[in-house]
């Protein structure tokens, strides 16, 4: 294990405060669930969790008037019950519930002393406000808040950082800064994009009582989590060979962009791909031949032998180094043409050219199962929007596309997201500002084609690409002097080890544990 493994178990559903809001409401008058049970739960685990990572010193807690504020007050009446000492500050409209505390010494104090009891706390939680807070905090919510952050002491959110649209992950006022975020039941989806993941710390999900999911109710979204690739990473039988483990035609390579196809060559096959071909234009044949010896190679400019390669693989990625002048336009035309019906996938300079004409995009994905994997940039080309627009809201924007061009959209951010037509978001817990390097989109195609060639379909072959090359990045462990055959090179340890099989915690009930990984 790393100190920056990940742990979720295989479905981790993740949900808007509307419908987080709508689960809770079921697990009571649908199910008879008693708040106060779900509140002594989330209480008790948040308490258990608290003293595992901060065991020594006085625990003091923000608490608002709401079921976050309930939630602090069990927290510290556990913690008075087995020993440690705590106190609550009024930090909402009213004061709490007394009898959360079941008679045990927990001392309210009033808002007007909480910069004596914060700088006398070794731990501060924070209950002000939860999921169904919307805009800036204001009055003493706010006064709370910048007191929590001014302390210097590690702090602990309940539910979600004070502050955090637990839908959009935005940011409209002040927010907590949270070492540690216990979020109860299933996580909510704001939690996991900037700027409200950079205030979440450490993320851990716990499960408090609610009934299980309908099965006939998709989430809007879902986490990739280590347990989530290893059951859909394609297996492999006693008898394979070259042949039958995924064949692969990259096309690419264009003039001065040679790397960037022998990129995706090193990283399909470090992948698992048996077979490739790479088609590139002949002027860069010896330097590409020389680079990767295991191509075989084909003459782009050649109708027939591409053909011929399209004809003898399982699957196609188009783009890395493709080029954007006249001659890549006709080489696209010739390789789409010559693909027709292979699962395929298109990333760089193809999307690009199609953002030309994007109504072809859909052509295309109609004749074929599709993945396309563009950067803010190159999503915005082809819906004609701002790239600003699409990372202010790229689950949205993923979403829309992967409808508009019927096809499975891996829209590539901090974290990336992958959208199909009808199927919940898949959303990567693996992210690095490590992978913030030229080429590592050409790493990530040559792996996501690899899976696609070995029998995965689109969707999963993206998810499985985003957790693989993520896990391989923090197994290969060079930080910022991280490069892409660095990852493909770490991926035999990543497949060996795809991350943490049980909660590091040790605690049964944490469906999910990300630490910060910035």
């Amino acid at each position: 294990m790393t100190e920056r493994d990940v742990f979720g178990r295989e479905h981790v559903a993740v949900w808007s405060a509307a419908e987080a809001a709508a689960l809770d409401r079921e697990a009571r008058e649908r199910h008879g669930v008693p708040e106060r049970v779900l509140m002594e739960d989330a209480g008790r685990s948040a308490a258990l969790i608290l003293d595992r990572l901060y065991p020594r010193g006085r625990v003091v807690a923000a608490v608002g008037s709401g079921n976050n504020g309930g939630d602090a007050l069990v927290l510290l009446r556990t913690l008075r019950a087995w020993g440690r000492e705590v106190a609550a500050v009024v930090a909402g409209s009213r004061e709490p519930d007394p009898g959360l505390t079941h008679g045990h010494d927990v001392p309210i104090l009033p808002f007007e002393s909480h910069a004596a009891a914060f700088a006398g706390a070794e731990v501060l939680v924070d209950g002000i406000l939860g999921t169904g807070a919307s805009g800036a905090p204001r009055g003493r919510a706010a006064e709370a808040i910048r007191a929590l952050n001014a302390s210097g002491r590690p702090i602990v959110a309940l539910d979600l950082p004070s502050g955090v649209d637990a839908t959009t992950g935005q940011v409209p006022g002040e927010v907590v800064s949270a070492a540690v975020t216990v979020t109860f039941g299933w996580p909510k989806l704001g939690l996991f994009f900037p700027p409200a993941r950079w205030a979440c710390g450490r993320i851990l999900a716990v499960e408090i009582g609610f009934p299980p999911l309908d099965p006939e109710r998709e989430p809007p979204a879902m986490l990739i989590t280590p347990a989530w690739a290893a059951a859909r990473l394609p297996a492999r039988r006693p008898d394979a060979h070259k042949g039958s483990v995924g064949r692969v035609l990259i096309a690419g390579g264009g003039y001065g962009m040679a790397g960037a196809a022998a990129t995706a060559v090193r990283a399909a096959m470090r992948a698992g791909a048996g077979y490739v071909r790479l088609a590139a234009p002949e002027l860069n044949r010896e330097v590409l031949q020389a680079r990767v010896p295991e191509a075989v190679y084909a003459d782009l400019d050649d109708a027939g032998a591409v053909q011929a390669a399209a004809a003898a693989v399982d699957a196609a990625l188009i783009g890395p180094g493709f080029g954007r002048d006249d001659a890549a336009r006709h080489r696209l035309a010739l390789v789409l043409e010559a693909t027709r019906g292979l699962p395929t996938l298109l990333d760089a300079d193809a999307l690009t050219l199609l953002a030309e004409e994007p109504d072809r995009l859909c052509d295309v994905a109609a004749e074929r199962p599709l993945l396309v994997t563009p950067h803010p940039g190159e999503m915005g080309r082809l819906v004609r929007r701002e790239a600003g627009e699409i990372v202010a809201a790229p689950l949205d924007a993923a979403r829309a596309a992967a409808e508009r061009f019927g096809c499975v959209v891996l829209l590539k951010g901090a974290p990336s997201v992958v959208a199909a037509p009808g199927a919940p978001v898949l959303i990567a817990t693996l992210h690095s500002s490590d992978l913030a390097t030229a080429g590592m989109g050409d790493q990530l195609g040559g792996v996501a084609a690899a899976f696609m060639a070995a029998g995965a379909a689109p969707r999963d072959a993206a998810g499985l690409a985003l957790h693989y090359c993520g896990r391989a990045a923090d197994l290969a462990a060079r930080g910022r002097s991280l490069l892409p055959d660095d990852v493909s090179e770490a991926m035999d340890r990543a497949f060996a080890d795809p991350g943490a099989e049980a909660p590091p915690l040790g605690f049964p009930f944490i469906t999910f544990d990300q630490p910060p990984r910035w």
